[in-house]
């Protein structure tokens, strides 16, 4: 295989391309760069097609469109399908990073900026990956490409594409980079993400903001009731309140639980590098076992009243707060909505009025260790890197992973290369050029080996 020549020789091309990709701005969960994520699907079809793939189409949604590109060398041979995402996060706050979000830049051998590891780097590597195959003349089997630009808000039209293209997206085995892995000294795959319901919640009072003095302990404050509601849904031992909430929980027995926890965590650097004095979590789990097999119940954003320069003695009318809660395998993101929504309108005091808005949500996944496809990737992983990866279980939370069997019937291998430590959904997020082109590197052995059924 020429694959490593091809790389080494075309490397500054290869960043040179992913910081183009970056700086532009295609920011899905704000309309005012709608153009911009249109301007990203562009550059990534154009690159398609320069790489080598055919039938090349920018898909309308009712919202963002895909991009859809694929290489059909024999339809006998298996057929991969890499599924990806354009679209990036919100940059702000934008005073904290330490460069332009959008201006990417190299600092101590990792990529600064908004998209750089989630997902447009590693969504990157497989383009260039598979140029690597073509121009070396040794892509083994089909590929399809299906890249969004929703997913950083749900994916709200990637169902109803999936449903509408069964035919078009027949494939094997979908491979996605949009996970991490311990470090490159420590290779991972991920076997299991956790999945998602997200919410909105909005406290209203009096009709309309009040004077403090005037009304302060005489009426209720939002904001003071949404406070206490919220910190209610947790007990002395950090267990969620919410009736029936575990009852669906898939237990890992104590084989499985000791196994989850071989993997290298070094709980004094874990703490030195988030500048915190402890950890928090459920009572009688690891961290390793909080982030990986637990449900939690966190919140994202909170606010109401009066928050500009100076002071204003405001007793607001309404108070507002974004939840996410992160779920396991056995639970339903739709049950556990509804779980939340009834809890949550029943401890509400009658001095307040309670609207839940259920956002977007997914279900748990764990895909299977002892596939052909998973295999694979191990097999890819100790070729380029001379060890075995250990199988982990992510904490984030990929919920087409669950769509893609329900309607493909198609299982998933997750095969990221980005670090937890990267920033991700945060100010100065970056990704590893080391990492980067492990990826580029490694990808092409899981095309080999797949295709060697």
């Amino acid at each position: 295989m020429n694959w490593n020549n091809f790389i080494e020789e075309n490397k500054q091309r290869f960043l040179d391309e992913l910081f183009d990709w970056l700086r532009i701005p295609s920011i899905s969960a704000d309309s005012a760069f709608k153009n911009d994520v249109k301007r990203a699907a562009d550059f990534l079809a154009e690159k398609l097609a320069a790489a080598g793939a055919e039938n090349i189409s920018i898909e309308e949604t009712a919202g963002h469109p895909i991009v859809y590109a694929d290489k059909i060398i024999d339809p006998n041979k298996p057929t991969i399908l890499v599924y990806g995402h354009y679209d990036v996060q919100p940059s702000v706050p934008d005073e904290l990073w330490t460069t332009p979000a959008f201006e990417p830049e190299i600092r101590n051998g990792k990529i600064y900026a908004r998209g750089a590891c989630d997902d447009k780097g590693q969504a990157y590597m497989h383009v260039k990956a598979f140029e690597t195959m073509m121009k070396s003349g040794d892509l083994p089997c089909n590929v399809k490409f299906m890249i969004e630009g929703e997913e950083e808000i749900g994916s709200p039209n990637l169902g109803i594409y999936c449903k509408n293209n069964v035919e078009k997206l027949k494939a094997d085995i979908v491979l996605i980079s949009d996970t991490s892995m311990i470090s490159l000294e420590t290779p991972s795959i991920d076997c299991g993400l956790r999945g998602l319901s997200y919410v909105q919640v909005e406290v209203t009072g009096p009709n309309r903001d009040l004077h403090s003095g005037v009304y302060g302990g005489a009426v209720a404050n939002p904001i003071n009731i949404l406070c206490q509601m919220i910190a209610s849904m947790h007990d002395e031992k950090n267990h969620i309140t919410i009736p029936g909430f575990y009852d669906k929980v898939l237990e890992l027995n104590a084989k499985e639980r000791a196994d989850l926890n071989k993997a290298p965590f070094d709980l004094e650097e874990y703490k030195r590098d988030l500048e915190v004095g402890d950890v928090w979590g459920e009572d009688g789990f690891t961290v390793l076992e909080r982030t990986g097999i637990r449900p939690t119940l966190d919140v994202n954003g909170i606010w109401g009243g009066y928050t500009g320069e100076g002071s204003k003695t405001v007793l607001p009318s309404k108070a507002y707060a974004k939840i996410s809660m992160r779920l396991v395998p056995n639970q339903s993101s739709e049950e556990i909505t509804d779980l939340f929504k009834k809890h949550f309108e029943s401890i509400a005091p009658a001095g307040v009025k309670v609207i839940v808005e259920p956002h977007h949500g997914g279900e748990p996944v764990v895909t299977p260790t002892d596939s052909h496809a998973y295999q694979s990737a191990a097999k890819a992983i100790k070729t380029t890197f001379g060890i075995d990866p250990i199988p982990t279980r992510g904490g984030g939370s990929i919920p087409i992973v669950a769509l893609f069997e329900q309607v493909l019937g198609l299982k998933s291998v997750l095969l990221g290369f980005g670090l937890d430590s990267d920033a991700i959904h945060s100010p100065n997020e970056h990704y590893g050029v080391a990492n980067y082109f492990k990826g580029i590197e490694t990808i092409p052995y899981f095309f080999k080996y797949f295709s060697e059924k």
